[in-house]
C-alpha cells in the first residue's frame, strides 16, 4: 500500500456497484486594547452540519446526513470498545458581535458525513477496527481521555474557554493527539495560533516538510505539498477547468498549503494543523462528484488522514 493511489476496492458511493454498507492579529489587538470579554457562541444556528440538538449530540449518528448516504457497519460485541474512534471537538466560536470578525465555519462543519466516511474507509483499508458511531466531545468531558485522537475543524474563529485550556494541555502532554483542519488565510491562522498559545505558551508551531515520515507511513504521498491541497467541493468541481484548488478569504489568495506541528519535550508529535486545505470536504463529499472524488478524496484527503492517524497511534 506504499503508493499514492488507493486500492481498486475504493469506490465512491455513486459507483454502479457501490461498496457494501456505503449506501489573527486583529483579535490580539482587540483583546489587548479593549480588555473586555470577547462575545462568542457555541452552537449557532448556521452552517452545514447544524441541527437543533447539535449542542447535546454525543455521536455522529445523532445528526442527519446532508451530503449523501453514509456507511453503516458493526463490530463483534466482544470488541465493541477495542476500536479507533473519530472524536470531533465541540468548541466555542467568535460571534459577529465581537466587532472584529471574519468569515469562518463552525465546529460541526462537514458533520456527520466526514466522520463516518473516514471511519469506514480507515477500517476498510487498514487492519484497524473503528467505532461505527463516532463521537462528539467537549474538552471538559471526563471521557476525553478515553479517545487518543481528536479532530478540530474550522478553528479560525475558535475561542477556548478558560476551563478548557488546562484540560487540553494535560490531554496532549499525556499522549493525546490533535488534528486541526480546514481554515484559510492569515487571520484564521493567527486566531488559532493565539488560542493554542494559551495552551502551550512555551511552544511554537513547526512546519512539516514533505520528507517527514507522516507523509509516507502508509501511503507514499509525493511532493510538492501543493499537490495535497483539498478544496471545498464547489471549487474542486471546477478545478479541471480552472486549475484552482484554493480559497479566497479576506482578500487573500490562499495558494500555499501548510502542515504545522507541535512537539512535546520528547519530540513526540502532539498536534498537526492542516492549514489552507479542507480534508473534511474530501471525506464528506465523496459521493457527490466523481471528479472531486478521484482527484481530492481518493488521492489526497483519505491517504493523508490515514497516514496521520496511523502515525499518531504508533509514535
Amino acid at each position: 500500500m506504499a503508493n499514492g493511489d488507493l486500492p481498486a476496492l475504493l469506490r465512491p458511493v455513486f459507483a454502479s456497484k457501490p461498496l457494501p454498507g456505503i449506501t489573527a492579529i486583529l483579535v490580539l489587538l482587540l483583546l489587548s486594547l479593549d480588555g473586555a470579554e470577547v462575545p462568542y457562541d457555541r452552537n449557532s444556528q448556521g452552517g452545514e452540519g447544524w441541527f437543533p440538538e447539535v449542542g447535546q449530540a454525543k455521536t455522529a449518528r445523532e445528526a442527519p446526513e446532508h451530503s449523501g448516504l453514509t456507511p453503516t457497519w458493526t463490530n463483534q460485541p466482544a470488541f465493541a470498545k477495542d476500536v479507533f474512534t473519530f472524536a470531533r471537538v465541540r468548541y466555542s466560536r467568535l460571534s459577529r458581535s465581537a466587532r472584529i470578525w471574519w468569515h469562518g465555519g463552525y465546529w460541526y462543519s462537514d458533520y456527520p458525513d466526514s466522520d463516518l466516511n473516514l471511519s469506514y474507509r480507515l477500517q476498510q483499508l487498514t487492519s484497524i477496527h473503528t467505532d461505527p458511531n463516532g463521537r462528539v466531545i467537549d474538552l471538559t468531558d471526563p471521557a476525553l481521555f478515553d479517545y487518543p485522537w481528536i479532530y478540530l475543524v474550522e478553528p479560525g474563529l475558535m475561542v477556548l474557554e478558560e476551563k478548557e485550556i488546562q484540560v487540553l494541555r494535560k490531554y496532549l502532554l499525556n499522549g493525546g493527539f490533535l488534528m486541526a483542519d480546514d481554515f484559510w488565510a492569515k487571520p484564521q491562522w493567527a486566531n488559532f495560533e493565539r488560542e493554542m498559545k494559551r495552551v502551550f505558551p512555551e511552544r511554537n508551531w513547526v512546519e512539516l516538510e514533505i520528507d517527514h515520515p507522516v507523509f509516507h507511513l502508509v501511503y507514499d504521498l509525493k511532493g510538492p505539498k501543493e499537490k495535497l491541497q483539498v478544496p471545498n467541493v464547489l471549487i474542486g468541481r471546477r478545478a479541471d477547468v480552472t486549475g484552482i484548488t484554493w480559497e479566497y478569504r479576506e482578500g487573500e489568495e490562499c495558494k500555499d498549503i501548510h502542515f504545522r506541528a507541535l512537539y512535546d519535550d520528547k519530540n513526540r508529535l502532539m498536534a498537526v494543523a492542516c492549514y489552507n486545505t479542507d480534508n473534511g470536504d474530501g471525506w464528506e463529499r465523496e459521493g457527490e462528484d466523481e471528479f472531486f472524488f478521484r482527484n481530492f478524496a481518493e488521492n489526497r484527503a483519505y491517504p493523508l488522514a490515514i497516514n496521520i492517524i496511523i502515525y499518531s497511534m504508533t509514535h
